[in-house]
């Protein structure tokens, strides 16, 4: 049974049509990767999945129809964003913004340091004083902390250090081995993608045009539709 189930997803800026018909499964405990080169709609599918922009079709998540619930509600349902660009409270420390929107559940403050000791070791500095890598672990606990089912990660690795890509990476990975909880990445890095993923939807234009195993996600289509 789907968690999350995207059906013929449409969606616009304006008099600009982003989305054309998208479609996309997720399943309880399954690790999703949302592809596709740059403007093909996958942040805007994002924000009609949290609600943050209207559309026409179905998203329905755990069995609740999304269409006309407000951001907020969906956060409550389950659903923890870790948006494109991280967009920590730059005047609030590491400890308050994890603690901004926790809920309770398994994930509480010591569970997020453990998975990020450097958060531990800054817990009062202000987040506008980390790194680019720190604020993004900052970002992924300040999400945690809601205690989601679904865990939606856009652009997670993007711009930055490869040696902090790895441990980013490493976490998405245990939270995979050690959680079972659902999540969504968006990314462009085909081998971390297949060496944590399930399946793979690739959008192209703002269609669906390809979905399937990650292991059946051939060098073809990846040069194809996501390659440079």
């Amino acid at each position: 049974m789907s968690l999350l189930s995207l059906s013929n997803v449409s969606a616009s800026y304006g008099s600009s049509q982003a989305l054309f018909g998208v479609n996309l499964r997720i399943s309880e405990g399954e690790v999703v990767a949302l592809m596709g080169r740059n403007g093909m709609g996958k942040s805007t599918t994002i924000k009609c999945i949290c609600r943050m922009l209207p559309f026409q079709g179905s998203i329905v998540f755990d069995s609740n129809n999304l269409s006309n619930f407000p951001s907020y509600k969906v956060a409550r349902l389950g659903i923890g964003l870790v948006p494109e660009g991280r967009r920590c409270f730059s005047d609030l420390s590491v400890y308050e913004n994890l603690i901004a929107a926790a809920r309770l559940g398994d994930w509480n403050y010591r569970k997020v340091v453990d998975l990020f000791p450097r958060l531990g070791e800054r817990k009062d500095q202000l987040s506008a004083s980390l790194s680019g890598g720190e604020q993004q672990m900052l970002a992924i606990g300040r999400a945690l902390m809601t205690n989601p089912r679904l865990l939606i990660l856009d652009e997670a690795t993007e711009g930055l250090a490869p040696i902090v890509r790895q441990e980013i990476w490493g976490a998405i990975l245990e939270l995979k081995n050690k959680t079972g909880m659902s999540i969504l990445v968006i990314d462009k890095s085909v081998k971390e993608l297949k060496s944590i993923c399930d399946s793979a939807n690739i959008l192209e234009r703002g269609r669906s045009i390809w979905h399937g195993k990650i292991t059946d996600l051939t060098a073809e289509i990846t040069e194809k539709h996501v390659g440079v």
